[in-house]
């Protein structure tokens, strides 16, 4: 993006650079994500209380991205997407693995009430995350800046847990039933139901704009069964 006149708001570029010609003049932020931000005088035209974002790195990945947003919900199939599952399937088995050695109560419990009631579970947790959002882009707007980002610090923190234990207990439960239905009452070997959940979620995470879906159940997994950990009275759907 070549800036030669004059802009009162902010500039933003995904996958490219901002140019800032001699005279010109940009009154907002400046953003560059996957870009860089280059005036070519020495003191550009800016508002002393503005800010400059830029994050260089994979700039051709971004601007591909942005030039066809598409391949976000059905992403090409290269060796580069198939080392990421791989390394995926490595990285979630390790997690799995770590907090089910940690806290097999609380991994337990969770499977547990995904197993009786999962219908009910996720109707929770989508209505939990969706409270979640709405209070947060309000927390944004109406609160003070600092406020607002400090709440929005608080929450992503706490949605990337809940993620992190949603998607363990899923993974877990998931692998059990499969060792159920094919392998019988008597394999009850832990690391294999996590190894047979850990791939399943990762194979659904993969396809074509089943991932979008699959990523939504998870987060609405994972924040019902944390608002429903203390309810003790559950009914088989």
């Amino acid at each position: 993006m070549i800036v030669e006149g004059r802009i009162d708001g902010d500039v933003a570029t995904i996958g490219g650079s901002i140019i800032q010609k001699e005279n010109a003049y940009i009154g907002g932020d400046v953003i560059a994500f996957g870009g860089e931000y280059r005036p070519e005088a020495k003191e550009p035209l800016r508002e002393a209380d503005k800010e400059t974002l830029m994050f260089g790195a994979f700039e051709e990945q971004l601007r591909d991205m942005a030039q066809n947003p598409a391949q976000i919900f059905a992403p090409s199939l290269s060796w580069t997407f198939l080392a990421q599952r791989l390394l995926s399937v490595l990285f979630w088995f390790v997690v799995s693995l770590g907090i089910t050695t940690l806290a097999p109560g609380a991994v337990s419990r969770a499977v547990a009430r995904f197993q009786i009631s999962s219908l009910k579970v996720i109707g929770i947790g989508l209505l939990g995350f969706l409270f979640t959002i709405i209070f947060t882009i309000a927390s944004i707007r109406f609160l003070p800046d600092y406020l607002g980002a400090l709440v929005w610090l608080m929450v992503f923190l706490l949605l990337v847990l809940v993620y992190v234990f949603g998607r363990v207990a899923m993974q877990v439960g998931i692998g059990k039933m499969i060792q159920r239905q094919f392998f019988g009452d008597g394999s009850k070997s832990e690391v294999v139901a996590i190894l047979f959940g850990v791939l399943v979620w990762t194979a659904l995470l993969s396809l074509p704009y089943v991932w979008t879906l699959a990523l939504l159940a998870l987060f609405a997994g994972g924040v019902g069964l944390v608002l429903t950990a203390r309810s003790k009275n559950w009914r088989r759907e």
